[in-house]
Parts: C-alpha cells; structure tokens; sequence
C-alpha cells in the first residue's frame, strides 16, 4: 500500500491507526490529515520514541494495510 492511497482514504485509515497507536486522539488524527511525516511525529512524541523507531512501526503498519477500496472474497 503506497501512502498515497493511505492519505487519501485517511478517514478509513484512521481507525487502524487507533488500534495500533491507541494513544492518539481523534483530534489529533484530523489535524494530522493523513500527512506521513505528521503522524510519525506524533507517534515519536506520544510514545517517547526515536524518530526511526517511529518510522519504523509506520513501516510495518503500512505493509500490512489493505486497500479500502477492494472487497474481500
């Protein structure tokens, strides 16, 4: 899943997003408006993490994404 597709869908992302950074608020999810480099900053500050440690959790969420758009069979 590119992140192109993540921000554009970022509504339907963003309940993913809870169950696996169940620290971040609604609120902050609608400002972070599906923008990579916001939210990996927020993870870094929420969870006093590294920047690459961030980035690397966003990673292995993005690899496992599905695409809203598709049904499953």
């Amino acid at each position: 899943m590119n992140w192109d597709r993540i921000e554009g869908n970022w509504k339907q992302f963003k309940g993913n997003i809870k169950q696996r950074w169940g620290k971040l608020t609604d609120d902050q999810l609608d400002v972070i408006a599906g923008k990579r480099e916001h939210l990996a900053g927020k993870i870094q500050e929420t969870y006093g993490i590294t920047k690459d440690e961030a980035d690397k959790q966003l990673s292995e969420w993005e690899k496992i994404q599905k695409d809203p758009g598709t049904t499953k069979h």
